[in-house]
């Protein structure tokens, strides 16, 4: 590669960083006339947005007013009050509560990104005052990547393997109830799982990749085209290095490094870094995250990429890293496969746990928390649970009439075979529930008490010890065919199967401090001039807390969103027109 320095040039914004957060404000500058670059060190855009469901939470949403939910905004403040607690942010919730249905409604009718709505997708904690039902959350439609032009398409991350079939995704909701419900021998079920697969062959031999986009894939896929629609240069293979400030600190630009050698970009209105947070920084996971003494007891879902380079920048000039957070990073229950090629694939659990006929136990072989509430609970619960210097896992157990109607992990259910898990020890099998808990590690006597009593209440729908299927969310997540509780089965047909899950996140939630704007603030709590972030690199809204699914990446695109309208200047709303509260307003 070449090192002689690039001659320097100038645009109105460079975006660092190519997930969620960063496109969104890519294209809503862009959409405001301004001219816009986005640089990703990565070979793909995307980061872990490309790996996620591609759900946000976005409250308010004029999908959700189309159809008739018309909740007054105070509803959605008083949930975030009762489970913000203390990290409950009054001028940022506002800013994200007000932002959000117009970044919704901006993206939907103005740009590619159309969305499909969460009509069912209840927020995680039903008990709580002002907890949601349905309608706040959107995700992307699904989206055919013949649409997007070679040279674009070539720069876009592929879908996350351990979360798919064979590369091919599959999105939460009717696609993926047919593909369960194939396994059960229906016929509607089949011969839409055999059109989908059949289909995804073909793209694989003529396109050698996935074409069908759904979930996270297509919400990167519809940004990106929507990007390059509106004039936005996206380079790939570029890595930023340090922010560029004049004579009264004011962040002007960015040196970078690319496939032609080092040069600087200046940016006129403003940089801003979307570079996904510091998942991957082992250092830092050492220092913040608990149980993690080297910061390698811990399993990221984010791209190798996620390392902290845009916290760096950001305190290289003065801002200050907010730590002052519930948990410093979004829990996810994952486990570990190896593959045939030498390496080890990540698999998060989302949906497996809220199924009948599988519960989650530890080594002493009880249970530690209802398995069908949010990943972030499954995990914080694990990590409550273990003493101090003892590894944090836990077995994900279930038995042969669960593991071929339902996913267990990444092992699939009918007609997928077993037997390349059981190989590689992904599964663990036990004729027996004393043999399978020899195997694991696992007290048997105890697991045979659980499991017992376990049982006995499942066949009643009722869980004492945890509550599990009492709540909207966890019967969404379970099987409405299953009676009288949809997330309460027995697990009592050997052979008996377990998975071993260990701690990890989808993201972080410490990060650097912004104001409403989305503007970056110093230790004194001033604004930066010309620098912004958005996504994980920014301290997360929701104060470390997990309140429903989505709030990465619903946050991550308004925010993004709030970024661009702020460089721009913009004053009305671009889906209806309305003036937007001046800043001053927005920081109350």
């Amino acid at each position: 590669m070449s090192t002689t320095p690039i001659q320097a040039s100038e645009v109105d914004v460079v975006v660092v960083g190519s997930g969620a957060g960063g496109l969104s404000a890519a294209v809503t500058a862009a959409y405001h006339g301004l001219k816009v670059v986005v640089v990703e060190k990565a070979e793909v855009c995307g980061g872990a947005t490309s790996w996620s469901g591609g759900w946000a939470w976005t409250p308010g949403n004029p999908l959700a007013k189309a159809a008739g939910v018309n909740e007054d905004r105070e509803e959605f403040r008083t949930y975030l009050r009762h489970r913000l607690g203390a990290r409950y942010n009054a001028a940022r919730v506002d800013a994200f509560l007000e932002a959000v249905p117009h970044m919704v409604g901006f993206f939907h009718q103005r740009t590619s990104l159309q969305f499909t709505p969460g009509a069912k997708i209840n927020d995680i904690y039903g008990d709580t005052p002002g907890a949601g039902t349905g309608h706040r959350s959107v995700g992307p439609a699904p989206y055919n990547a013949r649409n997007i032009k070679p040279g674009l398409r070539a720069k876009m991350r592929h879908q996350l393997y351990a979360t798919s079939f064979l590369g091919m995704g599959i999105m939460a909701g009717e696609d993926l109830s047919k593909f369960l419900s194939a396994s059960q021998g229906s016929i509607p079920g089949i011969l839409h799982a055999a059109k989908r697969v059949t289909t995804h062959l073909f793209d694989l031999a003529v396109h050698r990749r996935n074409m069908q986009l759904v979930n996270g894939t297509a919400l990167t896929a519809r940004l990106m085209k929507s990007a390059d629609d509106l004039g936005v240069d996206i380079r790939v293979s570029t890595a930023a290095h340090q922010l560029l400030t004049d004579d009264a600190g004011r962040v002007t630009g960015v040196k970078l490094s690319g496939p032609n050698g080092d040069y600087t970009l200046a940016a006129r209105r403003g940089v801003v870094l979307a570079t996904g947070g510091f998942p991957q920084n082992a250092a830092l996971r050492a220092e913040l995250f608990p149980h993690t003494p080297t910061g390698n007891e811990h399993w990221s879902l984010a791209p190798a990429e996620a390392n902290g380079a845009g916290l760096d920048m950001a305190r290289a000039v003065g801002a200050r890293f907010n730590t002052e957070v519930a948990s410093p990073a979004a829990w996810c229950p994952v486990s570990l496969i190896k593959y045939p090629n030498g390496k080890t694939g990540t698999f998060p659990h989302i949906m497996d746990r809220a199924k009948p006929g599988s519960i989650g136990v530890l080594a002493n072989g009880k249970r530690f928390v209802n398995e069908a509430n949010g990943y972030y609970d499954y995990v914080d619960a694990m990590i409550k649970a273990t003493g101090e210097g003892q590894a944090v896992q836990a077995w994900q157990i279930a038995d042969s009439r669960y593991v071929r109607r339902f996913p267990l992990g990444m092992a699939k259910p009918l007609p997928v075979p077993l037997t390349p898990y059981l190989r590689c020890g992904y599964l663990v099998k036990g004729n027996t529930l004393e043999e399978l808990a020899a195997k694991c590690g696992i007290d048997p006597a105890q697991l045979a008490t659980t499991v017992a009593n376990f049982n006995a209440n499942a066949a009643k729908g009722i869980d004492p010890e945890f509550g599990r299927g009492e709540s909207a969310f966890n019967r969404y997540g379970g099987d409405a065919k299953n009676t009288p509780n949809p997330s309460l089965g027995p697990i009592e047909k050997g052979p008996f199967y377990a998975v071993k899950v260990v701690p990890g996140s989808f993201g972080t939630f410490a990060g650097i401090d912004v104001d409403a704007a989305a503007r970056v603030l110093n230790e004194s709590g001033n604004v930066i001039a010309g620098l912004y972030t958005a996504g994980n690199d920014q301290a997360s809204v929701m104060g470390g807390h997990y309140p429903a699914g989505g709030i990465n990446l619903g946050p991550a695109l308004t925010f993004g969103y709030v970024a661009a309208r702020d460089m721009a200047g913009a004053t009305a709303y671009e889906d209806d027109g309305t003036e937007a509260p001046a800043l001053e307003d927005r920081t109350r």
